[in-house]
């Protein structure tokens, strides 16, 4: 896969970047001496979308630190103002209290339109809400909650014995790479009713369908901090030429499911069409409504790009987090076995079944873990909305329409003004009463899963996976970093993958003391 970066270091990007720096400074010069005059209050000015560009491989610490310095700030574009807040109050009356005035808008539609097309994560208004109630019913199921379980199961068992012959041999695997594909696995058979087993290798097709929307995924967030990516799709060249192929490869295998399906749920006197009209989201949506092809792509596209990254990218946090802290760990691995009540039990797929819906419910300080490696490395780092008319923010200071604003759920983890002065040290204890119970914070100071209007319909959905998976897990292998002293750091991304990977040697925890 080809890095952004790249396109710094080719003459004509040196060309571009010595243009940008005086058309920045005309620009920021112009702003300031009109701010000057104006009577409004705005936010004070962090510096301009090029130091983002300078700083892409760091981004999500370089606005934290600008976060360190002012609660919300602006970046200078051209045309535009980018405000960034990490203010719990500013993020409230975003979500909230002023929800009608922040939307994707036309600025965030355009980037993500060729993703998401009219997807939930793409559009405002009567769209959005249709899709929304939509939606929410269908998250809402004993149906899709029963069935995801037998699937998440399934494919936990199946990445355990692939440690499993991993921690035989004394080999190191990239657990990322393996949560990547198990989920992959488990999004896919959920919305679309496929099994791709890009785990196991045997689908070339899946395969080349994951990595072209890893490409799709990280060319989007260019566009952040492209300015000339709508002229490189016009002229289709550099790093939107190359999206543009990657978007090929995904269009045609879902829209080949997709015409697969209906041909299916429409054939009679087949006895398996009435099991597939009760399970996954693809079928069920085609029954709910005379949907386009095009309708159906942008959605199951939506939830496997939710459903396949943000679980994967946060399973592999918690395993990072787990190595560092070892008595964690443990602590896991114990409320595992005490929930499940499945202590001497030694087969995996054995052991699964003891995996119910009323153990995961006894698992509060697994899920205190898991919400506490969100609040550290969430799994959408900084999300972006557009003010579609004059604002005042409770802080006092003005947005202006048109205006980007995002709020950081990076940046408010590692806030001290919001979680006090241990706010960088992972402590799971710190979601948990008197009674160890899981008690959950203001979803305006933990964003990880939105708030307000947008709240996020598949948190429970993602919760039951990662239990799951680190339910399975746990209960059989102990985790360790394959080398200590390698600086484990984040890929640029709509999500926040570990850059390279995560290299952990797996141990049989019966073999743990002579490993």
């Amino acid at each position: 896969m080809a890095n952004p970066i790249d396109f710094l270091l080719s003459p004509t990007p040196y060309v571009a970047t010595t243009l940008l720096y005086v058309l920045f400074s005309v620009l920021i010069v112009r702003f300031l001496s009109r701010k000057l005059l104006g009577k409004k209050r705005y936010h004070p000015i962090g510096g301009t979308v090029f130091n983002q560009l300078l700083n892409f491989y760091r981004l999500h610490d370089y606005m934290a630190d600008l976060a360190g310095k002012y609660k919300t700030y602006r970046l200078i574009a051209p045309f535009r103002t980018e405000v960034y807040t990490s203010d719990p109050a500013n993020v409230e009356h975003m979500l909230k209290t002023n929800f009608e005035s922040y939307g994707k808008g036309p600025y965030n539609c355009s980037i993500l339109g060729d993703l998401f097309g009219e997807g939930i994560f793409a559009i405002d208004g009567h769209k959005w809400r249709e899709q929304r109630k939509v939606s929410s019913l269908e998250f809402s199921t004993r149906v899709l909650r029963d069935y995801s379980s037998i699937v998440f199961r399934k494919n936990a068992v199946r990445l355990a014995k692939i440690l499993s012959g991993a921690a035989t041999s004394n080999q190191p695997v990239d657990i990322q790479d393996l949560f990547m594909k198990s989920t992959f696995d488990s999004i896919s058979e959920v919305a679309l009713g496929v099994e791709l087993d890009s785990l196991g290798g045997s689908n070339e097709e899946g395969a080349k369908f994951s990595i072209a929307a890893d490409d799709v995924s990280m060319r989007t967030l260019w566009r952040y901090v492209d300015v000339l990516w709508k002229l490189k799709r016009a002229l289709n060249v550099g790093s939107e030429a190359k999206l543009k192929k990657s978007l090929q490869v995904v269009d045609e295998f879902v829209y080949k499911l997709i015409h697969s399906r209906t041909q299916q749920m429409n054939m009679p006197g087949n006895d398996s069409v009435m099991q597939l009209k009760k399970d996954d989201i693809l079928s069920r949506f085609l029954q709910l409504t005379e949907a386009t092809p095009k309708y159906l792509r942008d959605i199951t596209i939506s939830f496997i790009v939710a459903g396949k990254d943000t679980t994967a990218t946060t399973l592999s946090w918690f395993i990072y987090m787990l190595c560092k802290y070892p008595h964690v760990q443990e602590k896991v691995e114990q409320e595992i076995k005490d929930a499940t009540g499945c202590k001497e039990v030694a087969d995996i797929s054995e052991f699964s079944a003891c995996v119910t819906e009323e153990a995961l419910g006894k698992m509060h300080y697994l899920h205190a873990a898991l919400t506490e490696t969100l609040r550290i490395y969430p799994a959408v780092a900084v999300d972006a909305k557009q003010c579609l008319c004059d604002d005042i923010m409770p802080d006092g200071f003005s947005v202006k329409k048109g205006d980007m604003v995002a709020y950081q759920p990076y940046a408010m983890g590692r806030m001290k003004s919001i979680w006090g002065n241990d706010a960088e040290e992972f402590k799971p204890e710190r979601w948990l009463d008197k009674n160890g119970c899981f008690q959950q914070a203001s979803p305006f100071k933990f964003t990880a899963f939105q708030a307000g209007p947008r709240l996020c319909l598949g948190q429970e959905f993602a919760y039951r996976q990662m239990k799951i998976f680190s339910a399975i897990l746990l209960r059989f292998f102990t985790m360790k970093l394959s080398d200590e002293r390698k600086t484990v750091n984040y890929r640029p991304m709509l999500t926040l993958l570990i850059d390279g990977g995560l290299i952990v040697r797996p141990f049989h925890r019966m073999d743990e003391k002579t490993a």
